[in-house]
Protein backbone atom coordinates (compact mmCIF):
# COMPACT_ATOMS: atom_id res chain seq x y z
CA UNK A 1 0.00 0.00 0.00
CA UNK A 2 2.53 2.25 0.82
CA UNK A 3 4.61 1.70 -2.72
CA UNK A 4 1.63 2.41 -4.86
CA UNK A 5 0.75 5.25 -6.90
CA UNK A 6 -1.67 7.76 -5.80
CA UNK A 7 -4.27 6.72 -8.25
CA UNK A 8 -4.36 3.25 -7.72
CA UNK A 9 -5.11 4.01 -4.28
CA UNK A 10 -7.58 6.52 -5.12
CA UNK A 11 -9.00 3.07 -6.92
CA UNK A 12 -8.92 1.17 -3.97
CA UNK A 13 -10.41 3.76 -2.03
CA UNK A 14 -7.58 3.74 0.07
CA UNK A 15 -5.15 7.08 -0.75
CA UNK A 16 -6.03 8.94 2.39
CA UNK A 17 -6.00 6.60 5.28
CA UNK A 18 -3.04 4.91 3.41
CA UNK A 19 -0.84 8.47 2.99
CA UNK A 20 -2.30 9.43 6.90
CA UNK A 21 -0.64 6.53 8.41
CA UNK A 22 2.29 7.03 6.46
CA UNK A 23 3.38 10.55 6.97
CA UNK A 24 3.04 9.91 11.08
CA UNK A 25 6.59 9.94 11.63
CA UNK A 26 7.15 13.60 10.17
CA UNK A 27 4.46 15.05 11.88
CA UNK A 28 5.55 13.44 14.86
CA UNK A 29 8.51 15.87 14.50
CA UNK A 30 6.47 18.92 13.55
CA UNK A 31 4.37 18.07 17.23
CA UNK A 32 7.54 18.82 19.47
CA UNK A 33 8.39 21.74 17.15
CA UNK A 34 5.13 22.96 17.83
CA UNK A 35 5.00 22.21 21.52
CA UNK A 36 8.79 24.06 22.10
CA UNK A 37 7.35 26.92 20.21
CA UNK A 38 4.27 26.98 22.75
CA UNK A 39 6.08 26.16 25.98
CA UNK A 40 6.80 29.14 27.36
CA UNK A 41 3.17 30.20 26.92
CA UNK A 42 1.80 26.60 28.48
CA UNK A 43 4.25 26.32 31.26
CA UNK A 44 2.41 29.65 32.55
CA UNK A 45 -0.96 28.48 31.86
CA UNK A 46 0.07 25.28 33.56
CA UNK A 47 1.36 27.38 36.55
CA UNK A 48 -1.91 29.45 36.94
CA UNK A 49 -4.01 26.43 37.21
CA UNK A 50 -2.00 24.96 40.08
CA UNK A 51 -1.41 28.55 41.75
CA UNK A 52 -5.46 28.88 41.86
CA UNK A 53 -5.86 25.22 43.08
CA UNK A 54 -4.51 27.12 46.30
CA UNK A 55 -2.09 23.56 47.45
CA UNK A 56 -4.57 21.18 46.72
CA UNK A 57 -3.70 18.59 43.60
CA UNK A 58 -5.23 19.28 40.16
CA UNK A 59 -7.56 16.73 39.21
CA UNK A 60 -6.19 16.21 35.64
CA UNK A 61 -9.14 14.87 33.28
CA UNK A 62 -8.12 13.96 29.92
CA UNK A 63 -11.86 13.36 27.72
CA UNK A 64 -12.73 12.43 24.42
CA UNK A 65 -15.05 9.88 22.53
CA UNK A 66 -14.08 7.27 21.27
CA UNK A 67 -10.18 7.14 19.70
CA UNK A 68 -9.85 10.90 21.64
CA UNK A 69 -10.78 8.85 24.76
CA UNK A 70 -8.34 5.86 24.24
CA UNK A 71 -5.62 9.41 23.93
CA UNK A 72 -6.41 9.65 28.07
CA UNK A 73 -6.43 5.28 28.40
CA UNK A 74 -2.97 5.41 27.03
CA UNK A 75 -1.03 8.00 28.68
CA UNK A 76 -2.35 8.13 31.95
CA UNK A 77 -0.43 4.79 32.83
CA UNK A 78 2.70 6.83 31.98
CA UNK A 79 1.91 9.50 33.90
CA UNK A 80 0.92 8.11 36.78
CA UNK A 81 4.61 7.46 37.19
CA UNK A 82 6.34 10.14 35.19
CA UNK A 83 3.90 13.74 35.66
CA UNK A 84 3.90 15.95 37.78
CA UNK A 85 2.24 14.14 41.00
CA UNK A 86 2.67 16.88 43.49
CA UNK A 87 0.62 19.18 41.64
CA UNK A 88 -1.93 16.83 39.43
CA UNK A 89 -3.38 13.16 39.62
CA UNK A 90 -4.27 11.71 36.20
CA UNK A 91 -7.56 10.21 35.03
CA UNK A 92 -9.23 9.18 32.00
CA UNK A 93 -12.86 9.99 31.29
CA UNK A 94 -14.78 9.58 27.74
CA UNK A 95 -16.73 12.94 27.22
CA UNK A 96 -19.86 10.36 26.59
CA UNK A 97 -19.88 9.75 30.14
CA UNK A 98 -19.55 13.04 31.30
CA UNK A 99 -22.14 14.18 29.32
CA UNK A 100 -24.63 11.49 30.33
CA UNK A 101 -23.77 11.90 34.29
CA UNK A 102 -22.17 14.68 35.22
CA UNK A 103 -22.05 14.78 38.80
CA UNK A 104 -21.22 10.95 38.86
CA UNK A 105 -17.73 12.23 36.95
CA UNK A 106 -17.38 16.07 38.02
CA UNK A 107 -16.69 16.87 41.66
CA UNK A 108 -17.45 20.38 42.56
CA UNK A 109 -15.07 21.06 45.09
CA UNK A 110 -11.80 19.55 43.36
CA UNK A 111 -9.78 21.83 41.33
CA UNK A 112 -9.86 20.44 38.10
CA UNK A 113 -8.12 20.44 34.69
CA UNK A 114 -10.26 19.29 31.59
CA UNK A 115 -7.55 18.56 28.91
CA UNK A 116 -10.63 17.85 25.78
CA UNK A 117 -8.71 15.90 22.75
CA UNK A 118 -10.63 16.23 19.51
CA UNK A 119 -9.66 15.62 15.89
CA UNK A 120 -12.51 18.17 14.54
CA UNK A 121 -13.72 19.66 18.35
CA UNK A 122 -17.16 19.77 16.31
CA UNK A 123 -18.66 16.84 18.45
CA UNK A 124 -21.56 17.58 20.30
CA UNK A 125 -19.76 15.45 23.46
CA UNK A 126 -17.00 17.79 23.74
CA UNK A 127 -18.47 20.99 23.52
CA UNK A 128 -21.00 20.10 26.26
CA UNK A 129 -18.48 18.31 28.03
CA UNK A 130 -16.61 21.64 28.22
CA UNK A 131 -20.07 23.46 28.78
CA UNK A 132 -21.01 21.27 31.61
CA UNK A 133 -17.60 21.02 33.52
CA UNK A 134 -17.85 25.24 33.79
CA UNK A 135 -21.03 24.53 35.76
CA UNK A 136 -20.42 21.91 37.70
CA UNK A 137 -16.93 22.29 38.85
CA UNK A 138 -15.84 25.44 40.78
CA UNK A 139 -12.60 25.91 39.65
CA UNK A 140 -12.11 24.47 36.29
CA UNK A 141 -9.84 25.51 33.53
CA UNK A 142 -9.40 23.73 29.75
CA UNK A 143 -7.02 22.69 27.83
CA UNK A 144 -7.64 21.29 24.42
CA UNK A 145 -5.39 19.49 22.09
CA UNK A 146 -6.92 19.53 18.97
CA UNK A 147 -6.12 19.18 15.26
CA UNK A 148 -8.31 22.31 13.89
CA UNK A 149 -8.04 25.60 14.45
CA UNK A 150 -11.19 26.02 12.94
CA UNK A 151 -12.94 23.43 15.15
CA UNK A 152 -15.81 25.31 17.98
CA UNK A 153 -13.55 23.86 20.59
CA UNK A 154 -10.81 25.33 19.14
CA UNK A 155 -12.28 28.87 19.17
CA UNK A 156 -14.42 28.72 22.59
CA UNK A 157 -11.12 27.91 24.29
CA UNK A 158 -8.78 30.14 22.55
CA UNK A 159 -11.97 33.33 24.03
CA UNK A 160 -11.82 31.56 27.51
CA UNK A 161 -10.26 33.18 30.09
CA UNK A 162 -9.30 29.74 31.69
CA UNK A 163 -8.46 27.82 28.99
CA UNK A 164 -5.73 26.97 26.93
CA UNK A 165 -5.25 25.36 23.15
CA UNK A 166 -2.53 24.00 21.99
CA UNK A 167 -2.83 22.59 18.43
CA UNK A 168 -1.22 19.85 16.60
CA UNK A 169 0.45 19.66 12.71
CA UNK A 170 -2.68 20.66 10.41
CA UNK A 171 -2.24 17.39 8.57
CA UNK A 172 -2.75 15.45 11.66
CA UNK A 173 -6.50 16.58 11.37
CA UNK A 174 -7.54 13.41 9.24
CA UNK A 175 -9.63 13.71 6.53
CA UNK A 176 -9.95 10.03 6.41
CA UNK A 177 -12.60 8.11 8.35
CA UNK A 178 -10.02 6.62 10.91
CA UNK A 179 -8.15 8.36 13.11
CA UNK A 180 -4.61 7.56 12.89
CA UNK A 181 -2.46 10.49 12.71
CA UNK A 182 -4.57 12.51 14.72
CA UNK A 183 -4.29 10.13 17.53
CA UNK A 184 -0.56 9.76 17.57
CA UNK A 185 -0.08 13.18 17.80
CA UNK A 186 -2.40 14.10 20.38
CA UNK A 187 -0.82 10.83 22.50
CA UNK A 188 2.27 12.92 22.03
CA UNK A 189 1.65 16.15 22.57
CA UNK A 190 0.24 15.10 25.88
CA UNK A 191 2.99 13.55 27.01
CA UNK A 192 5.58 16.21 26.23
CA UNK A 193 2.69 18.66 28.01
CA UNK A 194 2.66 16.55 31.37
CA UNK A 195 5.93 14.16 31.00
CA UNK A 196 8.73 15.29 33.86
CA UNK A 197 11.44 14.54 31.22
CA UNK A 198 14.18 17.04 30.28
CA UNK A 199 13.47 18.42 26.82
CA UNK A 200 16.63 17.25 25.65
CA UNK A 201 15.06 13.40 26.69
CA UNK A 202 11.96 13.47 24.96
CA UNK A 203 13.88 15.41 21.73
CA UNK A 204 15.88 11.74 22.25
CA UNK A 205 12.07 9.70 22.22
CA UNK A 206 10.94 11.38 19.00
CA UNK A 207 14.08 10.81 17.12
CA UNK A 208 13.97 6.87 17.73
CA UNK A 209 10.15 7.21 17.60
CA UNK A 210 10.51 8.90 13.95
CA UNK A 211 12.60 6.39 13.18
CA UNK A 212 10.71 3.37 14.50
CA UNK A 213 7.74 4.65 12.18
CA UNK A 214 9.69 4.47 9.11
CA UNK A 215 10.63 1.03 9.63
CA UNK A 216 7.00 -0.03 9.70
CA UNK A 217 6.10 1.51 6.37
CA UNK A 218 9.30 -0.04 5.02
CA UNK A 219 8.47 -3.34 6.27
CA UNK A 220 4.88 -3.30 5.23
CA UNK A 221 5.46 -6.54 3.42
CA UNK A 222 5.95 -8.24 6.48
CA UNK A 223 2.38 -7.14 7.93
CA UNK A 224 0.69 -8.38 4.39
CA UNK A 225 1.74 -11.60 5.60
CA UNK A 226 0.19 -11.63 8.50
CA UNK A 227 -3.09 -10.31 7.42
CA UNK A 228 -3.00 -13.23 4.10
CA UNK A 229 -3.41 -15.68 7.41
CA UNK A 230 -7.21 -17.18 7.51
CA UNK A 231 -8.90 -15.18 10.04
CA UNK A 232 -11.90 -13.80 11.08
CA UNK A 233 -10.99 -12.65 14.58
CA UNK A 234 -8.22 -9.89 16.34
CA UNK A 235 -7.00 -9.69 19.40
CA UNK A 236 -4.60 -7.09 20.98
CA UNK A 237 -3.17 -7.03 24.42
CA UNK A 238 -0.36 -5.05 26.29
CA UNK A 239 0.20 -3.89 30.12
CA UNK A 240 1.00 -0.46 31.40
CA UNK A 241 0.13 2.20 28.77
CA UNK A 242 0.10 -0.47 25.96
CA UNK A 243 -3.21 -1.65 27.24
CA UNK A 244 -5.05 1.50 27.16
CA UNK A 245 -3.59 1.40 23.64
CA UNK A 246 -4.92 -2.26 22.92
CA UNK A 247 -8.68 -0.56 23.11
CA UNK A 248 -7.37 2.04 19.59
CA UNK A 249 -5.48 -0.87 18.20
CA UNK A 250 -8.98 -2.98 18.19
CA UNK A 251 -11.09 0.17 16.78
CA UNK A 252 -8.95 0.52 14.19
CA UNK A 253 -9.75 -3.04 12.62
CA UNK A 254 -13.48 -2.63 13.49
CA UNK A 255 -13.91 0.87 11.70
CA UNK A 256 -11.88 -0.13 8.86
CA UNK A 257 -13.40 -3.62 8.23
CA UNK A 258 -16.96 -2.20 8.74
CA UNK A 259 -17.46 -5.05 11.95
CA UNK A 260 -16.32 -7.80 9.61
CA UNK A 261 -13.41 -8.83 11.83
CA UNK A 262 -14.66 -9.10 15.16
CA UNK A 263 -12.39 -7.88 17.68
CA UNK A 264 -11.38 -8.11 21.70
CA UNK A 265 -8.79 -5.95 23.69
CA UNK A 266 -7.84 -6.53 27.11
CA UNK A 267 -4.71 -5.91 29.53
CA UNK A 268 -2.56 -9.05 28.95
CA UNK A 269 -2.91 -10.46 32.76
CA UNK A 270 -6.83 -9.89 32.35
CA UNK A 271 -7.42 -11.51 29.06
CA UNK A 272 -6.63 -14.76 30.69
CA UNK A 273 -10.07 -13.94 33.10
CA UNK A 274 -12.69 -14.72 30.44
CA UNK A 275 -12.01 -12.71 27.26
CA UNK A 276 -9.27 -15.73 26.18
CA UNK A 277 -12.84 -17.53 25.45
CA UNK A 278 -12.78 -15.25 22.42
CA UNK A 279 -9.97 -17.40 20.66
CA UNK A 280 -10.51 -20.19 17.89
CA UNK A 281 -9.01 -21.38 14.79
CA UNK A 282 -9.84 -17.89 13.18
CA UNK A 283 -7.94 -15.84 15.12
CA UNK A 284 -4.74 -13.44 14.93
CA UNK A 285 -3.49 -12.34 18.74
CA UNK A 286 -1.05 -9.32 18.78
CA UNK A 287 0.32 -8.59 22.16
CA UNK A 288 2.09 -4.97 22.68
CA UNK A 289 5.40 -5.95 24.55
CA UNK A 290 6.29 -3.77 27.25
CA UNK A 291 10.13 -2.69 27.60
CA UNK A 292 9.89 -2.99 31.93
CA UNK A 293 11.54 -6.41 31.84
CA UNK A 294 9.53 -6.46 35.51
CA UNK A 295 6.22 -5.90 32.92
CA UNK A 296 7.42 -7.38 30.28
CA UNK A 297 7.45 -11.09 31.75
CA UNK A 298 3.68 -10.92 31.86
CA UNK A 299 3.25 -9.37 28.39
CA UNK A 300 5.18 -12.32 27.37
CA UNK A 301 3.79 -15.15 29.93
CA UNK A 302 0.47 -15.11 27.86
CA UNK A 303 1.76 -14.71 24.58
CA UNK A 304 3.71 -17.95 24.89
CA UNK A 305 0.79 -19.85 27.06
CA UNK A 306 -1.64 -18.85 24.11
CA UNK A 307 0.77 -19.76 21.27
CA UNK A 308 1.29 -23.45 23.33
CA UNK A 309 -2.75 -23.75 23.30
CA UNK A 310 -1.82 -24.14 19.64
CA UNK A 311 -5.53 -23.09 18.58
CA UNK A 312 -5.19 -19.91 17.07
CA UNK A 313 -4.56 -18.78 13.81
CA UNK A 314 -1.38 -16.64 14.62
CA UNK A 315 0.37 -15.60 17.71
CA UNK A 316 2.59 -12.39 17.61
CA UNK A 317 4.54 -9.68 19.48
CA UNK A 318 5.32 -6.29 18.54
CA UNK A 319 7.98 -5.77 20.55
CA UNK A 320 11.74 -3.99 21.05
CA UNK A 321 14.08 -6.60 21.17
CA UNK A 322 15.07 -7.24 25.08
CA UNK A 323 16.99 -9.46 27.56
CA UNK A 324 13.97 -11.85 27.23
CA UNK A 325 11.99 -12.46 23.86
CA UNK A 326 8.83 -14.58 22.42
CA UNK A 327 9.55 -17.64 21.44
CA UNK A 328 7.13 -17.31 18.67
CA UNK A 329 6.57 -15.03 15.18
CA UNK A 330 7.04 -11.71 16.08
CA UNK A 331 7.26 -7.61 14.57
CA UNK A 332 10.41 -6.93 16.15
CA UNK A 333 11.86 -3.81 15.34
CA UNK A 334 15.23 -4.05 14.16
CA UNK A 335 16.19 -0.05 14.24
CA UNK A 336 18.87 0.47 16.90
CA UNK A 337 17.70 3.02 19.39
CA UNK A 338 16.90 3.68 23.18
CA UNK A 339 13.76 1.32 24.28
CA UNK A 340 10.76 3.35 24.99
CA UNK A 341 9.10 4.00 27.82
CA UNK A 342 5.35 2.19 26.97
CA UNK A 343 3.67 6.23 26.97
CA UNK A 344 5.93 6.91 24.17
CA UNK A 345 6.33 3.49 22.74
CA UNK A 346 2.55 3.66 21.99
CA UNK A 347 3.06 5.35 18.92
CA UNK A 348 5.36 3.13 17.33
CA UNK A 349 2.87 0.33 18.02
CA UNK A 350 -0.05 1.65 16.75
CA UNK A 351 1.26 1.93 13.60
CA UNK A 352 1.87 -1.37 13.01
CA UNK A 353 -1.71 -1.76 14.40
CA UNK A 354 -3.29 1.33 11.82
CA UNK A 355 -1.38 -0.71 8.87
CA UNK A 356 -2.61 -4.02 9.75
CA UNK A 357 -6.39 -2.98 10.13
CA UNK A 358 -5.49 -0.92 6.35
CA UNK A 359 -4.78 -3.95 4.94
CA UNK A 360 -7.10 -6.04 6.07
CA UNK A 361 -9.81 -3.47 5.45
CA UNK A 362 -8.92 -4.21 1.37
CA UNK A 363 -8.57 -7.91 2.27
CA UNK A 364 -12.08 -7.93 2.69
CA UNK A 365 -12.84 -5.39 0.48
CA UNK A 366 -13.84 -2.67 1.90
CA UNK A 367 -12.93 1.15 1.54
CA UNK A 368 -10.64 2.43 4.75
CA UNK A 369 -11.26 5.74 3.57
CA UNK A 370 -15.13 5.59 4.15
CA UNK A 371 -15.39 1.87 4.99
CA UNK A 372 -19.21 2.22 6.37
CA UNK A 373 -21.07 1.12 3.41
CA UNK A 374 -24.26 2.15 5.18
CA UNK A 375 -23.13 5.60 6.24
CA UNK A 376 -24.63 5.17 10.01
CA UNK A 377 -21.07 5.85 11.16
CA UNK A 378 -19.33 9.27 10.21
CA UNK A 379 -16.12 10.99 10.69
CA UNK A 380 -17.79 13.37 12.64
CA UNK A 381 -20.77 12.12 14.67
CA UNK A 382 -24.13 12.77 13.77
CA UNK A 383 -27.42 12.31 15.55
CA UNK A 384 -26.69 13.50 19.28
CA UNK A 385 -28.86 15.51 21.01
CA UNK A 386 -27.52 16.97 23.93
CA UNK A 387 -29.96 17.90 26.71
CA UNK A 388 -29.99 20.92 28.85
CA UNK A 389 -28.18 19.95 32.44
CA UNK A 390 -29.71 22.09 34.97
Amino acid sequence: MFTLEKETLEQMGAEITTREIRQQPELWEETITLFQNSSKELQAFLAEVKKQANGQRTRVVFTGAGTSQYVGDTVVPYLRKHGALKDFSFESIGTTDIVAAPEEYLIKEEPTLLVSFARSGNSPESLAAVAIADQVVDTIHHLAITCAEEGKLAQITQKAENGFLLLMPKRSNDDGFAMTGSFSCMTLGTLLTFDQAAIEEKQDYVQALSSLGKEVIARETELQKIVELDFERIVYVGSGSLAGLTREAQLKILELTAGKIATVFDSSMGFRHGPKSFINEKTVMFGFVNNAVYTRDYDLDVLEEVRGDEIASGVFAITQPGERNFSGDKFEFETETTLLPDGYLALAYIMVAQTVALLTSVKVANKPDTPSPTGTVNRVVKGVIIHEYK
